[in-house]
């Protein structure tokens, strides 16, 4: 049930006068989830600042979480749930954290046993559970998003593209090759073939465990591209199982120039530019 006006009020004044007793074993409490991956110091800090986020909402006259008066509270919690979440604590030691104050205040309270205490108790810790869940989920959110980047950054690494020679860029896959991916090897061959202007791209799938239809059709996706921007590319990796496999399904590379190994492309891609600057002193 939601806090009333004089509840509230009440807890303002119990947190304000307590906040230095109450502070302390809420610190007590909290930190020994935590197994003392957080310092004393740093997590007073942290609680008695909630401690004042919670006393203005109470003064304020919040009932819910979601109330204006709950703003900075909000603000505050938000901030400790991404600290947190940046430094490897659990959500459920980050909620743990909030719930500590309810034993916190209920030893404040004393021998408060009158069955008016309990209530205003009761709906007190009703509010600080909606306020460890709130936590809860802006940890989720927060993880989330560093999970999102991380995988963007392994992705990227997972896709290098390199310069064997002058005129020659590789791009080794190694993993299964999915549309996300495939759209990032596309962007990053055809940047490089602009920053390099090498005329020829060499796409090795020797790490590709399993060719099927669709890594096919998102290797010639990435080929067509490279054209467009006057790139031949050739790739190299076909091992017999391969072979075998893209003969039973049936895929067609038309003219694409395909090698054993990477070896063997760049052997072919240095022959033919041999040639073509044979041809060019000839003519001059």
């Amino acid at each position: 049930m939601p806090l009333s006006s004089d509840e509230a009020s009440r807890f303002a004044d119990l947190l304000k006068e307590h906040a230095e007793s109450l502070t302390a074993r809420w610190v007590e409490l909290a930190g020994a989830s935590l197994r003392g991956r957080l310092s004393s110091a740093e997590l007073r800090r942290q609680l008695d600042d909630l401690r004042k986020g919670f006393e203005q909402a109470m003064r304020s006259g919040s009932a819910h979480l979601t109330d204006e008066g709950s703003a900075e509270l909000r603000a505050q919690l938000a901030e400790i749930s991404g600290h947190r979440a940046r430094q490897g604590f659990s959500a459920t030691e980050t909620a743990v954290s909030i719930f500590a104050l309810k034993d916190a205040v209920l030893e404040a309270l004393g021998n408060g046993d009158d069955a008016g205490t309990l209530r205003d108790y009761v709906a007190f810790s009703a509010f600080v559970d909606r306020a460890a869940l709130f936590t809860f989920d802006s940890y989720v959110q927060v993880r989330e998003s560093l999970i999102a980047d991380q995988a963007e950054q392994l992705l990227e690494l997972s896709t290098p593209v390199v310069k064997l020679w002058d005129g020659v860029v590789a791009v080794p896959l190694v993993g299964t090759l999915d549309s996300a991916r495939a759209q990032v090897v596309m962007e990053r061959l055809l940047q490089t073939l602009v920053d390099t202007g090498s005329p020829y791209a060499i796409i090795d799938i020797t790490g590709v465990p399993a060719v099927d239809t669709q890594v096919a059709q998102h290797v010639l996706k990435t080929v067509v591209a490279a054209r467009l921007m006057g790139a031949d590319c050739i790739i190299s990796g076909i091992r017999p199982q391969i072979a075998q496999t893209i003969v039973a399904l049936g895929i067609e590379f038309g003219d694409i120039a395909t090698k054993a190994s990477l070896a063997d492309a760049l052997r072919y891609v240095l022959n033919k530019t041999n040639r073509s600057l044979n041809t060019k002193r000839t003519e001059r």
